[in-house]
């Protein structure tokens, strides 16, 4: 009985194991199967992304950006170009004398060696960047030194041959997260032309990361971007720029603006901005508002320039001719307002062709009265003030003519001669242009041909916009400015045995946060044209701010003249001997 019991025992012992073993099988397997669960269900991406990264091959195909030329002597001359560059890069684990090598890079890298050692020292990393855009013959200086640890990887990086030169009008690619996009000017409003599509290609690599040749491989082929040309004449382009920095440099000014253009056709020959900057250093800029190109983004109230325009408006509904005559007091009073001439002087009995020789307040004024609010604000919108011209390029504003909206006498009195309203160069060549191209406005524009990399070519037509005024207004005007440079404050834009026509226009700067004008600073403008029987060019030029005089006649005007004399004779236009610069 007692050894039947013990039996007994030892079975139940036995089997208790069994079933505790059972027992953990079981939970460690439903663990199992849990586990496994939750990752094919819940993780399955990710796992799939591992398993994907092990096997495959992956490869973004960068498409070449597209270049921008311009015009030389019947040549086309890049104006941004591709150029290949070096980055430098370390093995820090093969690194030997990581101090020596340093040493060695610090010149030849223009680094100081401090800077390049501790990249050299970090002994676990099998990839370390020491410098990006390195010229070719320093990576050659470099292979030469038989450096171990030292490799070379070749980048395509953007390149402005001209450095400042039209920097505005162009802009720069540089990155936003970790795309190269153009930005601002040509490259940002282009930037879809000239950079392309990027390819992808994916296949299969062994365990050693090899590719497969014999797997499975999709390809999606990259498409190199567009040349794009520009309407620019490189040789105008350079005088020009190199001008205005004179001029801003001469009178201390804060910037200023130049532009020329073809009045038939719209293309536009030089466009330059200053201060500007070097697109290939373009991080190193400090106010980013040099970016901006001033002739299509900067608004400013345009002054007596405008003049010109509310005469042709005047004369196109027949309320004035040229000798039109009225009686200058000195003061108009408007309500509570008087508004005086510029001299503070009241000059008796006058023309209207005077009236712009002489640039009274008061003779503007007088011809906007002939028309009344609502017609001087209809022809003000049909030279184009008010809307963007729709240039291509990127950042363009529209300007502020709200005011005279509201059809009151003073905001008309003021608009008449340039005040209380706002405008951008661009707005103000083109509306001139339709001055010099018989009354009929045509759209500014900067790119000439877009070539696609498969041989096709799309070229820009001009656009006509509207009439503005008739041909026989716009060749009254035409004389009346041609007076202004003859006979007016315009002497100084004249060229000796040619007809030229223009308006000053020195413009007051309104005051921050504050009613009424800063005395102490103006915005000097001289737009014109030349010869004015068929002319080649419009030009403008503007003078922000100058310290030494306050008048455009002698800042924006003599500009004008200088770069009227160089064009005139670039374009190989004849003389007419009758003709003398007073």
């Amino acid at each position: 009985m007692i050894a039947y019991k013990k039996r007994n025992t030892k079975q139940g012992g036995s089997f208790d194991r069994i079933r505790f073993v059972a027992v953990c099988l079981f939970i460690f397997g439903a663990a199992v199967v849990m586990r496994l669960g939750h990752i094919q269900i819940f993780q399955y991406g990710f796992y799939a992304a591992l398993a994907q990264n092990q096997h495959n091959l992956s490869s973004l195909l960068l498409a070449d950006r597209g270049e921008i030329f311009v015009h030389e002597d019947g040549k086309l001359v890049p104006l941004a170009a591709n150029k290949d560059y070096y980055l430098v890069y370390a093995d820090p684990r093969i690194v030997k004398d990581a101090p020596k090598v340093a040493d060695e890079l610090s010149g030849l890298l223009q680094m100081p060696a401090g800077d390049i050692l501790p990249h050299l020292q970090k002994s676990g990393d099998a990839y370390e960047p020491l410098k990006k855009q390195v010229e070719r013959n320093v990576v050659e200086q470099i292979q030469n030194l038989n450096i171990t640890g030292i490799g070379f990887e070749r980048e395509t990086s953007r390149y402005y041959p001209e450095k400042n030169i039209g920097s505005q009008l162009l802009g720069f690619v540089g990155y936003q997260d970790d795309l190269r996009v153009g930005q601002y000017g040509v490259e940002g409003y282009w930037d879809k032309e000239l950079a392309g599509t990027n390819g992808f290609l994916q296949g299969t690599r062994d365990a050693g990361g090899q590719s497969i040749t014999i797997g499975s491989k999709t390809l999606s082929q990259k498409k190199d971007g567009s040349d794009i040309v520009l309407t620019i004449d490189r040789t105008i382009q350079y005088k020009a720029c190199t001008e205005l920095d004179a001029a801003v440099q001469k009178h201390g000014a804060t910037g200023g603006a130049l532009i020329i253009m073809e009045p038939s056709t719209g293309k536009i020959i030089a466009m330059c901005g200053s201060p500007d900057f070097d697109p290939n250093a373009y991080q190193d800029v400090k106010d980013i508002n040099v970016f901006v190109n001033p002739s299509t983004y900067n608004v400013y109230e345009p002054g007596s320039v405008f003049k010109s325009i509310t005469m042709a408006a005047a004369l196109n509904e027949g309320k004035i001719t040229p000798n039109t005559t009225y009686t200058d007091t000195g003061s108009v009073q408007i309500g509570k307002y008087i508004i005086k001439n510029s001299d503070d002087k009241a000059h008796g009995v006058n023309t209207m062709t005077q009236v712009l020789e002489q640039s009274l307040n008061t003779g503007a004024i007088f011809a906007s009265r002939q028309i009344g609010p609502e017609k001087f604000e209809e022809y003000i919108k049909r030279f184009g003030f008010g809307e963007k011209t729709g240039i291509d390029v990127k950042s363009e504003q529209s300007g502020d003519i709200s005011a005279l909206a509201q059809h009151k006498e003073i905001y008309m009195a003021t608009g008449s001669f340039g005040q209380g309203i706002s405008v951008t160069p661009i707005q103000l060549i083109t509306a001139y242009g339709a001055i010099a191209n018989d009354g009929m406005m045509v759209k500014p524009y900067v790119v000439d041909q877009v070539i696609h990399r498969d041989g096709t070519t799309d070229t820009t037509k001009p656009v006509t916009v509207r009439q503005v005024i008739s041909p026989e207004t716009a060749v009254k005007v035409q004389a009346m400015m041609v007076n202004v440079v003859q006979n007016g404050h315009g002497k100084q834009a004249g060229v000796p045995g040619y007809f030229v026509a223009g308006k000053t226009g020195t413009a007051q700067i309104p005051l921050q946060g504050a009613r009424g004008y800063d005395p102490s600073q103006t915005i000097g403008t001289f737009v014109g044209f030349a010869p004015v029987d068929n002319p080649k060019f419009v030009m403008l030029v503007k003078i922000d701010r100058p310290k030494d005089v306050k008048f455009a006649e002698s800042t924006a005007a003599p500009v004008f003249g200088d770069m009227a004399r160089f064009m005139l004779n670039y374009f190989g236009v004849p003389p007419e001997v009758d003709v003398q610069k007073k």
